[in-house]
């Protein structure tokens, strides 16, 4: 059992982002034993749960002449553009049936706002709106942080950052994830947490 001030958080293991999904990550429900295997070793787990709104701003067809991944500037910056994925009370926003939800001590839903899309678990993309999940992990004693789940290269790549700059010590187990790896984005995201001395672990 890892001790008492680490968490584990669980980063979209949703329906939408597996074989199948509407914005599906290659192998992604393949992660799913070892992070259930996972929540036994930590004493606070958390979930993280992508939950658009229908029409959400971030949607390629909420705006005309526009296709996925498209990316467009929105107030807070840059935007890629999504197909239609997680919306709310949807099959597609539901976690994976094998991941063992009953094991969540607590859930943080995000992009619910329908005009700023979130990645990260902590803050929405204007960096500047909280999710809630920092005063949460404050009133735990969490100090450290290990991130698993989907994907590698944009929501658990923008929740590392937001931790280590919270000042969590920061983990992000690699074998224990997947990417999209849109253009390139993997190999990125990998050198932008090693310069951030985010430590990588299979």
């Amino acid at each position: 059992m890892r001790p008492a001030n680490e968490a584990l958080i669980v980063v979209d293991i949703q329906n939408d982002f597996c074989t199948g999904g509407a914005l599906a990550v290659a192998g992604g429900e393949d992660i799913i034993p070892r992070v259930n295997a996972l929540l036994d070793e930590f004493q606070l787990r958390v979930f993280t749960q992508d939950w658009h709104p229908a029409g959400h701003s971030s949607f390629a067809e909420s705006r005309e002449g526009c296709k996925p991944y498209e990316v467009v500037e929105m107030p807070y910056g840059s935007q890629i553009l999504w197909p239609v994925h997680c919306v709310q009370d949807s099959a597609g926003a539901a976690f994976h049936p094998d991941l063992d939800v009953s094991k969540a001590d607590h859930i943080v839903r995000k992009g619910s706002n329908p005009e700023v899309d979130s990645y990260s678990a902590f803050f929405e993309n204007d960096h500047e709106t909280p999710t809630g999940l920092d005063d949460y992990l404050a009133s735990k004693g969490i100090e450290k942080i290990t991130l698993v789940g989907l994907a590698t290269d944009f929501c658990v790549l923008y929740s590392a950052l937001d931790a280590n700059h919270l000042g969590y010590a920061v983990t992000v187990l690699e074998g224990a994830c997947r990417g999209i790896d849109l253009n390139g984005s993997l190999e990125d995201a990998r050198t932008t947490m090693l310069d951030a001395n985010i430590v990588l672990e299979p």
